[in-house]
């Protein structure tokens, strides 16, 4: 299931009218994630801006996950507003009110919102951050990574990823 989400994503982005959306975020692309954004640290998200961000965009939703042990979620969150920023550190909970409205899915920890890498001891795992800009708010008050991504489908204008590594 998780490769046909995979496969799925990569479809949304491969559509021509997909934007390509610049991501900056707490560490390079490419390279380490720093511990303050992952179990053995903080555990906080790391914050994002999108200098190109579309002017059509209507929500942000961002999903992070270990392909490295068979697509693991560490987090899904939806209709976040067409900010330039966010901050690090959104807070836990399905439904998040601070620094703006938006709702979080249940990751494979079990908990909604954002956790932080954490491999198995002598491992280096890749994360992968995708950020999908969408035309529309979504009417999801919770979803799965599947419902999230069919959800999705037909409303992504933009799409960027970031990949971190973390080894224990």
């Amino acid at each position: 299931m998780r490769k046909l989400l995979l496969l799925l994503a990569l479809l949304l982005v491969g559509c021509s009218s997909v934007q390509k959306l610049e991501v900056k975020t707490g560490f390079e692309n490419g390279g380490w994630i720093p511990k303050i954004y992952t179990l053995d640290g903080k555990d906080l998200s790391p914050p994002f801006e999108f200098p190109n961000l579309n002017p059509k965009a209507k929500s942000i939703a961002i999903v992070v996950i270990d392909p490295d042990a068979h697509g693991f979620v560490h987090w899904i969150i939806w209709n976040v507003p067409p900010v330039k920023r966010i901050p690090e550190g959104i807070p836990h909970g399905r439904e998040i009110q601070r620094p703006f409205h938006a709702y979080q899915g249940r990751n494979d920890f079990g908990r909604y919102g954002y956790d932080g890498p954490f491999p198995p001891k002598g491992q280096t795992h890749r994360y992968v951050f995708k950020v999908y800009v969408l035309d529309t708010v979504l009417n999801l008050k919770d979803a799965s990574l599947e419902e999230l991504m069919n959800a999705i489908r037909g409303h992504v204008i933009q799409y960027g990823e970031v990949v971190g590594y973390y080894g224990r």
